[in-house]
This record gives C-alpha cells, sequence and structure tokens, in this order.
C-alpha cells in the first residue's frame, strides 16, 4: 500500500508492502532516477516473505521536491548558477526520518543507481540502522570531471528542450539493448515511472555531480554487501562495481547478462532471485 510523510514540510510518498504483518525483517529498497518506487515492485512481488518498502526519493514519483523548510538544504548554484542541488544528505535524512516514522531501528537496504549512492551516504551518517547493503547497479565512483561537464550539458538541455524530451532520452539510454529487444513494451513501462519536473530534473543531475567519491567509504563497510552488476550497463559498469569487493564485510557479487542499468525491470525474477539467497543467509 502507498502511504505518505512529512520531511522538513515536503510530502513524500512509499510503498510498504509488510505493513502489521509478521514478515521477516524489513528490506528497504531505493530507485534509481528519473524513476520512482514502481520500479522496485516487480522484484518485491517476488519477495513475500520480507517486508518490503520503498520510497519515492524526494522530487521523483509521488514525492514533492520541496517543503516549508527545505530552502537550507536545496542549495542555489552549488553546481550550477541558479540549479537547486538535491543532495545525498537531504534524500538521507528523508529515508532516515521514514524509518523513524515506521518505528524501524534496522533493516536491510537495496538501492539502483543514486539509490545505491544513497546507501553509501547512509552508512556514513547511521551504519547502525543497516544491517546489509546491496548495490543494484550502481557504483562508489565519485563522477569524473568529463561526467560533471555532461550533467552540465543535461541541465542545459533541461531548460532549452523541457524535462521531458531529456527524460525520454535518459530512459531509452539506461535500458539494455538486448532488454529493449526482447520486450519492445518495457521503454513504454518505465517511461510511465519517470516523472519529475523540470526543477526536479535539474536539482537531481546538481546533486549527482556534487555527490562524493565513496571508494574509501566502501572498505568501512563492516555488513554483508551484494552487489548486482548488469552486462549492458554502460554507467555504472560490471568493472567499476568490483570495488564493492573491499568491504570489510564481505561482498557476494553478480553479473546479469544480456541487462542494462534497469536490471530489476529487465530481468526481476534473476534479481529477486539473489536477492532472496542473499536476505535468508542473513
Amino acid at each position: 500500500m502507498n502511504h505518505h510523510f512529512l520531511s522538513r514540510g515536503a510530502r513524500l510518498n512509499y510503498f510498504d508492502g509488510g505493513s502489521g504483518s509478521n514478515s521477516l525483517r524489513p528490506v528497504v529498497f531505493l530507485h534509481p532516477t528519473p524513476l520512482s518506487h514502481a520500479y522496485w515492485l516487480p522484484v518485491i512481488a517476488e519477495l513475500p516473505h520480507h517486508r518490503s518498502i520503498a520510497l519515492d526519493l524526494r522530487g521523483h514519483g509521488g514525492s514533492e521536491l520541496e517543503g516549508v523548510a527545505t530552502a537550507e538544504h536545496l542549495h542555489i548554484g552549488g553546481f550550477a548558477p541558479g540549479v537547486a542541488d538535491l543532495t545525498l544528505g537531504q534524500m538521507a535524512e528523508d529515508v532516515l526520518l521514514l524509518l523513524d516514522n515506521l518505528k524501524i531501528e534496522r533493516a536491510a537496504f537495496v538501492g539502483c543507481s543514486i539509490g545505491g549512492y544513497l546507501l553509501l551516504e547512509l552508512w556514513r551518517r547511521a551504519p547502525e540502522r543497516m544491517d546489509a547493503l546491496a548495490f543494484v547497479c550502481s557504483k562508489a565512483q565519485g563522477d569524473t570531471e568529463a561526467g560533471r561537464e555532461k550533467r552540465k550539458e543535461t541541465i542545459a538541455r533541461i531548460i532549452t528542450e523541457g524535462a521531458e524530451t531529456v527524460l525520454d532520452g535518459l530512459v531509452k539510454g539506461l535500458t539494455g539493448a538486448t532488454s529493449q529487444k526482447r520486450d519492445p513494451e518495457l521503454y513504454g513501462k518505465l517511461r510511465i515511472m519517470a516523472s519529475l519536473t523540470q526543477k526536479a530534473a535539474m536539482a537531481v543531475q546538481a546533486g549527482l555531480g556534487l555527490r562524493p567519491d565513496s571508494l574509501a567509504t566502501v572498505s568501512t563497510i563492516n555488513k554483508p554487501v551484494l552487489a548486482i552488476a548488469g552486462a549492458e550497463d554502460a554507467v555504472c559498469t560490471a568493472a567499476e562495481m568490483e570495488a564493492f569487493k573491499a568491504a570489510h564485510g564481505g561482498c557476494e557479487f553478480h553479473l546479469l547478462p544480456e541487462t542494462g542499468h534497469f536490471s530489476a525491470c529487465e530481468q526481476p525474477t534473476a534479481v529477486a532471485a539473489h536477492l532472496r539467497k542473499w536476505l535468508d543467509k542473513l
């Protein structure tokens, strides 16, 4: 079921698939941009014995970007002139407040892309809340200089062409070529999940451009880590994801063939199978 809560005045949306049940440990799912929590629903459907909580990150899906008290968090011009920065720190505060509202002290966490970057920020802030961390098509490396310039170009395109046109390209470009051939309807399913406003789309790109390199953080993780890479993912490559093997708590690594960046929708059964076996070991 979908629910809402307030975080610094912004109304945020989340899915709770286990409220009131006697299910196993809670699992918090954090989706990739520009999609919503719906990205995880095909995987969650195959994990019926776990309480699955999936948040629409601030500015995504059914969650607002700004609230009454967010002015100090959405800084203007830190990455690009006149553009608000939606930082990982702001989103981490949202996640921790959600846990507090649900009276969840500890959980396992699963993040894809920006969701994985957010796991690393959460580990820096509140490692005691995290029982285990699963990174699905995500990485610890920060943007290169070329990557930051590309984000600035994307922001400029959002201003000149509009968010919808840029989102069209982002969703198509991040979906694996094999998956698009195998399921011609997949792009349409994913595109429906991408509903960022112009301001939110720019704020997310700016915040990602400011995110820190987290390779040093990985080695401090003393809890179990799962890393699932897509063989056709050019954004978070399998080679880059090998860095999670440096986690002090150990890392289980899997490579999904014929899969792009949106692996949980491209191959939900395979992703769910790896998650289920990994969660059962905890």
